[in-house]
């Protein structure tokens, strides 16, 4: 028997919800059981919620299959939020269970190349950290649209407290994290601001137009050439 074959046998063995002893299985399928050890460690690395280990059995958890989801930004902001909240639960099954959506969802996710020097923008905090974005995301998305100017009150990268007004230009998604590319009047260079970092924000009754070497095509450039 093929290994892809063998495992799809073992995967249809496990659907019965029962307990199945390795030896059970190596006898049933006619192989050794640490052919048995190693097709169980194949099947949890790609994803097959198998549960037990050499010594106590193994059996599937059950499982709901989805199929494959188009997401937009917006539904991924709505997904993560609710992601955030219920991982500050009291019930520590319902938090544990939502780290390890976010995992899931994090590990599906397209991913933007970052430069080692800008990675501490990006680092994966905890789930409670990601949550404080969201309460300024509808207003920074609105402005975005609007192109309407914001102030700013951010944590900097030695955590003191700035106050900057900036032309919102773009946000990303990089696992759980969200940033905001704009440019800074103050410091008249672009930024990119970690969402969950922003303290308060505020709209300005001042809108924005396209000034050369101010827009996000010119961001985009200048990060291209490096």
């Amino acid at each position: 028997m093929r290994r892809n074959d063998r495992l799809f046998e073992i995967i249809r063995i496990l659907r019965d919800g029962k307990l199945h002893r390795a030896q059970d299985l190596a006898d049933r399928l006619g192989v050794t059981t640490r052919t048995i050890y190693r097709d169980m460690e194949a099947l949890k690395a790609s994803g097959v919620p198998v549960r037990g280990e050499r010594g106590t059995g193994y059996r599937v958890r059950e499982v709901v299959a989805l199929p494959p989801l188009t997401l937009e930004a917006g539904e991924v902001e709505a997904l993560n939020l609710g992601i955030a909240i219920v991982s500050e639960a009291a019930d520590p099954d319902l938090s544990a269970a939502a780290r390890s959506l976010a995992d899931k969802i994090d590990a599906v996710l397209p991913t933007r190349t970052i430069s080692e020097a800008e990675e501490w923008k990006y680092a994966v905090h905890p789930l409670a950290s990601a949550a404080r974005g969201f309460s300024h995301m509808s207003l920074l998305r609105s402005a975005i649209k609007g192109r309407q100017k914001l102030r700013l009150a951010f944590r900097d990268g030695d955590s003191r407290l700035v106050r900057r007004t900036v032309r919102p230009l773009q946000m990303d998604y990089w696992g759980r994290v969200w940033t905001l590319t704009a440019w800074c009047e103050q410091q008249r260079d672009f930024r990119v601001l970690r969402v969950d970092l922003i303290e308060e924000a505020t709209a300005l009754p001042e809108l924005f137009v396209d000034e050369p070497g101010k827009t996000l095509e010119d961001f985009r450039a200048r990060t291209e050439a490096g």
